[in-house]
Order: C-alpha cells, then sequence, then structure tokens
C-alpha cells in the first residue's frame, strides 16, 4: 500500500491514524484542511484547492485525510490503494471535538492563520458531528462507489480493528 485515502467524521481520528500511518510507513501525510482553509477559516477557491489537491498527491506514496468528497474524489481514491473508513460512534467523535476544541493548544494539522474553535463554533461543529450520518454519510458513500470498488473500501470502527490494521502494516 503506497496511497491510502482516510475518510470519516470530524473527531472520528483521521488525523491520528494518518500521522501513524505516515510514520510507519514513511510516506508523506497530506491533510485536506490545510489545503481547504485560508487564513481565519475562509474557504479557498474551489481551482485552488483542487490544484493544492492535485500536488500533494502526485507523489508515488501518501496518506490523505479528510472527506471533501465532492470536490476532490475523482483526484484521489482512484489512485488509492486503500480508502479507509473510521467508522467511529458519534458521542465519541462529538467529545474529541469538544476537547480538542476546549484544549487550549493548536492542533500541529491545523491551516495556517486557523485556531481550534472557539465555543460558538464548538456547538455548530458538534452539531455537524451528530448529523453527520443522517446528512453527509450518504453524500460521501455515494462519491466513494462512484470512483472505486468495494475492495479498495476498509471500514473500522474501535481501537482494537485498528490495532490489528495498524499490526498488519
Amino acid at each position: 500500500m503506497k496511497r491510502i485515502n482516510i475518510l470519516g467524521n470530524s473527531g472520528s481520528g483521521k488525523t491520528m491514524l494518518a500521522r501513524i500511518i505516515g510514520e510507519r510507513l514513511r510516506i508523506p501525510v497530506v491533510h485536506l484542511d490545510t489545503l481547504f482553509w485560508e487564513p481565519g477559516w475562509q474557504e479557498a477557491d474551489a481551482s485552488i484547492f483542487r490544484q493544492r489537491t492535485a500536488a500533494a498527491i502526485s507523489g508515488e506514496a501518501w496518506v490523505c485525510e479528510g472527506n471533501y468528497a465532492a470536490k476532490t474524489f475523482d483526484l484521489r481514491v482512484p489512485q488509492a490503494h486503500l480508502n479507509i473508513w473510521l467508522d467511529t460512534p458519534r458521542l465519541l467523535c462529538a467529545l474529541r471535538v469538544i476537547l480538542r476544541s476546549t484544549g487550549g493548544r493548536n492542533r500541529p494539522d491545523l491551516p495556517v492563520g486557523c485556531e481550534d474553535a472557539k465555543l460558538a463554533n464548538t456547538i455548530g461543529l458538534v452539531r455537524d458531528v451528530w448529523r453527520f450520518d443522517a446528512v453527509r454519510r450518504g453524500r460521501v458513500d455515494a462519491e466513494l462507489a462512484r470512483w472505486t470498488g468495494t475492495d479498495t473500501v476498509l471500514h473500522l470502527s474501535g481501537r482494537q480493528q485498528i490495532a490489528r490494521f495498524l499490526a498488519g502494516l
């Protein structure tokens, strides 16, 4: 596996899993949030985001984390040897979002000029986490199916499944 795409709800563990895989396989990690967001959490122009994504995944090996289904799946998914869906319970995702938003420090994978969400934004993000399966999951699944076969999609839920996957790398 040289090219791995990681999908999942906010707070599902995409960034952490991508970092671990990148370290173990010694391959670059692509955080789509850093390519999509401009300072102050302003969205990048769609064509600029696509150019940034295409450049970031132009190498022979990478692990890419983030959804952005309709915007970049056609670039990432057909190239990926494996697409990982993190099926993390939404309560755990919501808790992680709250903890990282109130932790008082910025994560190293945040886009330049962006800080972790403040309380008002955190409430909105938790609402998005809670509604992810009902509102966005179907669209992401549909785009995934459009660009790949089921043989390249691995669903992981829980620490044991993730640990078994990592042990097999």
